[in-house]
């Protein structure tokens, strides 16, 4: 199933950015039901300033480690 919404954080895809994260930390599926799952919550924290994000506790490189923490000790 192809998700029909083309989202961009900067130059790359949204999904891009999200199987890139998956590879660089060696998960050897495509989780795209995981993704659509998380995928509002994901938006959510992309569309921050770097200011909103670092009164949470976080920068922008960490939104995909966070909204998988349950999952994956990255």
């Amino acid at each position: 199933m192809r998700d029909n919404v083309q989202l961009r954080v900067g130059h790359t895809r949204l999904n891009t950015k999200i199987d890139r994260y998956f590879a660089s930390i060696g998960l050897g599926f495509n989780p795209s039901a995981l993704r659509r799952a998380r995928l509002r919550e994901i938006i959510v924290l992309e569309a921050q300033t770097d200011e909103d994000l670092a009164q949470m506790g976080l920068t922008r490189d960490q939104i995909l480690p966070h909204v998988f923490r349950d999952l994956i000790a990255a």
